[in-house]
């Protein structure tokens, strides 16, 4: 072998598809196309085993083939022998190969039609430039690894970790990182989602890059691309799913404008034409915190050295969240009472703006703003108590400890998870009804904020 595979890791990522030639016993051909070669060290690639039967067939009769795959940047092909070793339909090969395949099946709706049956593992007997190809300029640069003056990998862990130490809550914390990630990365386009234990779903809190923040947007673990990485907690990288992206979107819209029998949703932010994507998983040991994940146009855009890096750096966010939300749930369990009732409070409300309709649903608890979703689930009661109590009593100071101790609102015993329910709420009101606003007034406290009278119905 003339070359080693690490040299060409770019033409393993799939953005240029790869032909693979393989014989029958008689010596009849046949060349099909594979989305991706992956590649598993300097000697040795493997395919993934789909749909294939007429190749399946001649690696039975005669196991050796041919593929050539193409560099994106440069454009020049390589030919590589192989020789079929085995079958892996089990382990990490198989996993790592199957996640991705999984990841886009669930988010074109393919799911157990589209599907890995077996990593079939060839050696590399021989790998050589094939001749003749008008290739660009190359790149000198390492794959992706390009950073200015002194960032080096140990500066930036200690870049996002000095933002992490430095938050003061959860919100500011999510900002950080996302903001340290666009500085030293350079990905404009992220989104951070929580693990709620509770409905055992992702709940977006953080976005950046976006025209739309998407606070609230919820995926289901094991749905699409994000909810597959959250289900296996493993890292995913993938190259050139525009297309695939785009008809699951497509089918989003379609029935977003259906009647209300589809439960309301807070679109998730997403790029219409993304091309690359990479999802970490933020874990600590086998608990799920959440998902970070970043977009972009370029299919080249994410390389491995992203891949390993911001999998160390997804550690110490973990961590981040998870101090941050136990450091506000010992503030508030520590000193916090149930503040007592003001029976001749002023008004919580004005009418110096126009009134604000409320209305919430109880069937799937939801509350709509004037006929416009704005917000379900545990945050909607949230927002429904301190309303009613407000409207009751003229109230208008409330604390993080009533909220956990009323077993109205159902938050969980363990890991409940108020704090990134409540930045939710705040930032949903923000953005869908700024004269109505919950905001923060010390640990563990908040007061409801109205610049409009309040008309609340219930259905």
């Amino acid at each position: 072998m003339t070359l080693k595979l690490s040299d060409i890791r770019r033409c393993f990522q799939g953005v240029v598809p790869s032909m693979v030639a393989t014989a029958d016993g008689d010596g009849v051909p046949n060349i099909v196309y594979v989305s991706q070669v992956y590649f598993v060290d300097d000697t040795h690639v493997a395919l993934s085993c789909q749909f294939f039967s007429k190749t399946r067939r001649n690696l039975d009769e005669n196991p050796v083939a041919c593929a050539e795959v193409m560099d994106p940047v440069t454009l020049q092909a390589y030919r590589l022998q192989l020789k079929f070793l085995r079958s892996e339909r089990t382990g990490p090969l198989f996993d790592t190969m199957s996640l991705r395949i999984d990841a886009i099946a669930s988010q074109t709706g393919m799911t157990g039609i589209f599907r890995l049956i077996a990593a079939d593992v060839f050696e590399v007997t021989a790998a050589d430039a094939v001749a003749g190809y008008l290739t660009a300029t190359p790149v000198d640069t390492p794959d992706g690894a390009s950073l200015e003056g002194m960032r080096t990998e140990i500066r930036g862990l200690q870049w996002v970790s000095e933002r992490i130490n430095r938050a003061r809550t959860l919100e500011s914390l999510l900002s950080a990182v996302l903001e340290s990630i666009e500085e030293f990365f350079g990905f404009s386009h992220t989104i951070v989602l929580l693990h709620d234990e509770a409905n055992n779903r992702l709940t977006t809190l953080a976005s950046r890059g976006y025209g739309e923040s998407g606070v609230g947007a919820e995926v289901a673990i094991g749905e699409g691309l994000i909810g597959t990485v959250a289900r296996e907690r493993r890292l995913l990288r993938v190259t050139k799913l525009d297309t695939d992206l785009r008809y699951a979107r497509a089918i989003r819209r379609e029935t977003a404008g259906a009647a209300r029998t589809l439960q309301a949703e807070i679109p998730l932010p997403g790029l219409p034409d993304a091309q690359s994507l990479l999802a970490i998983p933020l874990t600590i040991g086998d608990r799920l915190i959440g998902v970070i994940a970043a977009e972009d146009r370029d299919p080249m855009r994410f390389s491995e050295w992203h891949e390993a890096y911001l999998d160390v750096l997804a550690n110490q966010i973990a961590l981040g969240i998870d101090r941050m939300i136990e450091r506000c749930d010992d503030a508030v369990d520590a000193a916090d009472p149930v503040p007592a009732v003001a029976p001749a409070a002023p008004p919580a409300v004005s009418a110096s703006r126009a009134t604000r309709r409320l209305t919430y649903y109880r069937q799937d608890e939801s509350i709509f703003v004037d006929d416009e979703y704005l917000i379900r689930n545990v945050p909607a009661k949230i927002l429904w108590k301190v309303l009613g109590e407000s409207l009751r009593t003229g109230r208008t100071e409330f604390s993080n400890r009533e909220m956990r101790v009323d077993p109205a609102l159902g938050l969980p015993p363990v890991k409940d998870n108020l704090e990134s329910r409540l930045i939710l709420l705040r930032t949903r009101l923000r953005e869908k009804c700024p004269d109505l606003q919950i905001v923060s007034t010390g640990r563990g406290r908040f007061a409801l904020r109205a610049g409009a009278a309040i008309e609340m119905t219930e259905r």
